[in-house]
């Protein structure tokens, strides 16, 4: 399956393109990348970047390159992932440095949750590091609750992961 395109006001949520890469792999290799991937080199960037586009074919989600419909940028993703580490389906985002502030974070994913609500998919977590308070901000303007008591990805503790638990408005 490849990823429907979803239009916002502002924004087109597509599927993944490799000119899409060389900003990605630019995040991943700079500090942004610490609340997420880690600092990547671009065989690793790689391999995360054709995953998040993968996850299409293994699961029936996975990544949008988010672009912005004026001048058709590329400005980050936003996915819907479910590694086998993870043990709950999570929904997250990351944003090109120049795209941060203005809301697009927040439109991109609320255009994902409708989506999968709209399949009748349960609502996502987000796994996000305790240090990251743009992204639990976030997390918490889309309705989204601090849920202490959720299961981590494998190897992860408290101190790496806290677990911000999605819900659908009718």
């Amino acid at each position: 399956m490849n990823a429907p395109t979803l239009t916002t006001d502002r924004l087109t949520l597509r599927r993944p393109q490799p000119a899409d890469f060389p900003a990605f792999a630019d995040h991943c290799a700079s500090d942004r990348a610490d609340f997420s991937t880690g600092r990547l080199h671009a065989r690793a960037a790689w391999l995360e970047f054709a995953a998040a586009a993968g996850s299409w074919a293994l699961h029936g989600f996975g990544a949008w390159s988010i672009e912005d419909r004026a001048s058709g940028a590329y400005l980050g993703e936003v996915m819907l992932q479910h590694p086998p580490h993870f043990p709950e389906r999570e929904l997250g985002w990351t944003l090109m440095a120049p795209a941060e502030g203005r809301g697009y974070a927040a439109e991109a994913a609320t255009a994902v949750l409708d989506w999968a609500r709209e399949r009748g998919d349960g609502a996502p977590v987000s796994y996000i590091s305790p240090g990251n308070a743009r992204s639990i901000a976030l997390a918490k303007r889309l309705g989204a609750v601090h849920d202490p008591d959720a299961p981590l990805p494998d190897g992860e503790t408290p101190a790496d992961t806290t677990v911000y638990r999605h819900r659908f408005t009718q």
